[in-house]
């Protein structure tokens, strides 16, 4: 009798400062997850900014994980070994002619959206103007020989347009509005996304959609400010021939204030807590994941 492959879980946090409880939540929920199901847990590290991603910051979550309890398969794939995987995959959407170079600054691009109606992505950034969308390819490759900056961006209506096909993803966990099930994907509500930089042969987006695939990752568990992001990374899996995974959105931990923890805004680090006397019992326990429950 053929046996079904295991389920495969993983956590892919960014080593650009200290974990929190809200990497701890989504790490140790993956890590049940996986349990719960035989499957298997994976730890990537998504390094690619080689500005603010740091030895001492992966040395710390790789330390602060272990002191979680929690065990992960290795190698561990860090996103900086495998720049090759993501310009291929990006050599793909140029040659289709998905993307393009964008070359306005972000201080041209807040300029030109200072009027309130302009449209705003999920996240509340404003939509890149698309200016480039008519030049020609002799103007395009003059800009770039120039050495001027820019990025690629996804012609998303001509990637819709290509595509010519509803798409959607399945849900586990929930949306910000409780939504659950088969969810319709919009990648148009986030415009020209930006795809890979001049210097960096990728972004979020590519890289992540590249590395689950390359993994064989079937279920991302993650939290719900990544949910609309979904409709992006849907697209780019159709684009690129790469399987879809289940989702799961999970809830954010919250600070006192009722915002989301983030590492920009100085989040209590998992090491300080450690530091000042917490187990690894008292952050489940915190976290609402108690071993038992």
């Amino acid at each position: 009798m053929p046996v079904d492959p295991p389920l495969v879980f993983r956590f892919a946090p960014s080593p650009n400062g200290p974990l929190h409880l809200g990497h701890a939540y989504s790490a140790l929920l993956n890590a049940r997850f996986a349990a719960e199901t035989a499957g298997r847990f994976l730890l990537r590290l998504e390094d690619i900014d080689p500005v603010r991603c740091r030895p001492d910051f992966e040395r710390m979550a790789l330390d602060d994980l272990a002191w979680l309890g929690l065990t992960w398969e290795t190698p561990v794939r860090r996103q900086s070994e495998h720049c090759e995987d993501y310009r291929a995959a990006l050599e793909r959407l140029i040659s289709a002619g998905f993307v393009y170079p964008a070359f306005l600054s972000r201080a041209q691009i807040k300029a030109r959206a200072a009027d309130p109606t302009w449209p705003r992505d999920p996240d509340g950034a404003p939509l890149y103007p698309g200016d480039e969308h008519d030049w020609s390819t002799a103007r395009r490759e003059a800009a770039i020989a120039s050495g001027a900056p820019f990025a690629w961006r996804l012609d998303v209506a001509r990637a819709l347009a290509a595509v010519g096909q509803t798409l959607t993803w399945h849900e586990s966990g929930a949306g910000p509005g409780g939504e659950t099930g088969v969810i319709p994907a919009d990648p148009a509500r986030w415009g020209d996304v930006i795809i890979a930089r001049k210097d960096i042969p990728t972004s979020y987006h590519l890289a992540v959609v590249v590395d689950d695939a390359l993994q064989g990752i079937t279920h991302v568990v993650r939290g719900q400010d990544l949910y609309f992001a979904t409709a992006v990374h849907r697209l780019l899996q159709v684009l690129l021939g790469l399987p879809a995974p289940r989702y799961h959105h999970h809830r954010l931990i919250l600070d006192a204030q009722g915002h989301k923890l983030a590492k920009s805004d100085g989040a209590t680090g998992l090491s300080e807590l450690r530091a000042a006397g917490w187990t690894a019992r008292d952050v489940r326990a915190h976290i609402g994941l108690a071993e038992g429950s």
